[in-house]
C-alpha cells in the first residue's frame, strides 16, 4: 500500500461533475478539495485479497453478534427502544431486503498489523458514488501511467444492479427513494440519486420523494405520497438513520406498519450501525486480529483509546486519549447518549510528498448484501475522519 502524489487531470472538476459528483470542492474545505486526485493509493493484488477476506469475515462475525444480542436480549446496552424490539426481531427472522453497508477499516498495508475494524455503518453509509463510479472513471483515464493492466477493488455498480434485480419480486411498486432535502447534506442526496439510478438500471419502477414530504393517513393507517391521490407507500429506501426516525413523531407509525411495508435498510440494521456492537464483538471474539479492544462504560486498562457515542455520524463527539498527550476531541450533537471505549488503532499515517504533511486514510470496505464488493478511501489531515475529509482514489496492480 503506497500513497502516490500525482498531477490532477486537466479540467478534472467538469469530469467528475459529468458522472454526478457536484460537491467536489466545498468552500468550507478550501484550499483542500473533497474529491482529491492530487494523490492516489496503490495496493498489490494480495493486499486487496486481504481486505476482501477481512470484510467478509467481519460480516459473518457481525451477523453472529446481532444474533447474540437478540438471543440474550441485550437491547438496552445498545440504547434500542423497547417498543422497537418486536419489529426488529420480526425483520431479523423474515429477512426483508437489505442492500448495502460499509466497514471503516484502519490499515497501512502488508507488513503492518492486520486490518482493524473501526466501525460499521450498516444503515446509512454515503460516499458510494465516489467509490463506485467516480474513481472508476478516474482509473480508466489515468491508470495506465502506473501499470499496463491497472485495476481497482470495485465491482460495486454491477453488484448493486444485480442485488436490485434479486429483490425486485419482494417489492411493491413503485420503490420510493427518500432523503431529507433542502439541507446542507449534499452527499445524502447524491447517494440516494445514485442508488435510485442503479435500481432503474435493474428494471425497477422507482419514485423520488423528499423524506419530509412523506405523509401519514390516519384513516388508512399508512404512509402516503404528497401527490393529490395520496398514493400509499409500500416500499421505500430511506437514507435516514433508524435511531433518529424512531424518536420522531411518526416513528411509532413506522413500527405499526412494519409487517406490511418494506423498509430498506431493514430495522435490524440498528444492531450493526450501532457502535455498541463493538464491545459485543470483542466479548464474543476476544483478541481477534481484525478487532480492536472495546468496552462499554469505561476504558478499563487501555492506555490509548477512543471514546465514541454509540450513535454518531461524521466523526462527531469523538475523543482520542493517549498517555502524555492532550486529548483530541470533536464536538457535535451526540454528546448526551451512551459511549463506548475502543482501543486506539495502530497509526496509519502516510506523508504527503508534496506538502510534507501527514495524511490519515480510512479504508471503507463496501458490502453489497453479504459480500464485499469494493473500497473507497477517505483521507484526513488529522486522526479523526469527519465531514471535511477528502475522498482519494485507489488502484492495484
Amino acid at each position: 500500500m503506497q500513497r502516490i502524489s500525482i498531477k490532477p487531470r486537466p479540467d478534472w472538476q467538469s469530469k467528475v461533475e459529468s458522472v454526478g459528483l457536484t460537491y467536489h470542492s466545498p468552500a468550507i474545505m478550501a484550499p483542500r478539495t473533497y474529491w482529491d486526485e492530487s494523490a492516489c493509493y496503490r495496493f498489490t493484488a494480495a493486499e486487496v485479497d486481504t481486505l476482501e477476506a477481512a470484510a467478509n469475515e467481519l460480516q459473518t462475525m457481525c451477523l453472529a453478534a446481532a444474533q447474540h444480542v437478540i438471543d440474550k436480549q441485550r437491547y438496552a446496552e445498545l440504547a434500542i427502544p423497547a417498543d422497537a424490539v418486536p419489529m426488529l426481531e420480526w425483520a431479523w427472522e423474515h429477512e426483508p431486503p437489505a442492500i448495502y453497508g460499509r466497514f471503516d477499516i484502519a490499515w497501512a498495508g502488508a507488513g503492518y498489523a492486520p486490518p482493524k475494524l473501526l466501525e460499521y455503518n450498516a444503515d446509512t453509509p454515503t460516499s458510494l458514488l465516489e467509490a463506485s463510479v467516480v474513481q472508476w472513471h478516474w482509473l480508466e483515464e489515468v491508470g495506465r501511467q502506473f501499470t499496463a493492466t491497472p485495476d481497482q477493488f470495485n465491482s460495486l455498480h454491477e453488484r448493486l444492479i444485480a442485488k436490485w434485480k434479486d429483490v425486485a419480486d419482494y417489492l411493491d411498486k413503485p420503490l420510493y427513494f427518500a432523503a431529507l432535502e433542502g439541507t446542507d447534506e449534499p452527499e445524502d442526496l447524491l447517494t440516494v440519486t445514485y442508488l435510485q439510478d442503479t435500481a432503474n438500471q435493474a428494471g425497477l419502477q422507482t419514485q423520488r420523494i423528499a423524506l419530509q414530504d412523506i405523509g401519514w393517513n390516519p384513516d388508512r393507517a399508512c404512509f402516503v405520497d404528497a401527490d393529490p391521490e395520496e398514493s400509499e407507500i409500500r416500499s421505500i429506501f430511506k437514507l435516514y438513520p433508524w435511531e433518529a426516525m424512531l424518536g420522531e413523531e411518526f416513528g411509532p407509525h413506522a413500527l405499526d406498519v412494519y409487517r406490511t411495508m418494506t423498509w430498506i435498510e431493514p430495522l435490524w440494521k440498528l444492531l450493526l450501525s450501532n457502535k455498541g456492537i463493538l464491545p459485543i464483538l470483542w466479548e464474543l471474539y476476544p483478541n481477534h486480529p481484525l478487532l480492536l479492544e472495546a468496552h462499554f462504560d469505561s476504558p478499563g486498562s487501555m492506555g490509548s483509546y477512543v471514546r465514541k457515542p454509540i450513535y454518531s455520524r461524521e466523526g462527531a463527539n469523538i475523543t482520542i486519549v493517549q498517555p502524555n498527550a492532550a486529548p483530541i476531541a470533536t464536538d457535535g450533537p451526540y454528546g448526551d447518549g451512551r459511549f463506548i471505549y475502543q482501543a486506539l488503532a495502530p497509526a496509519c499515517v502516510f506523508p504527503d510528498t508534496t506538502t510534507g504533511q501527514p495524511r490519515y486514510p480510512v479504508l471503507g470496505l463496501w458490502m453489497i448484501d453479504q459480500e464485499c464488493g469494493g473500497m473507497g478511501i477517505r483521507e484526513s489531515v488529522g486522526p479523526i475522519t469527519d465531514n471535511l475529509s477528502s475522498f482519494v482514489p485507489h488502484l492495484f496492480g
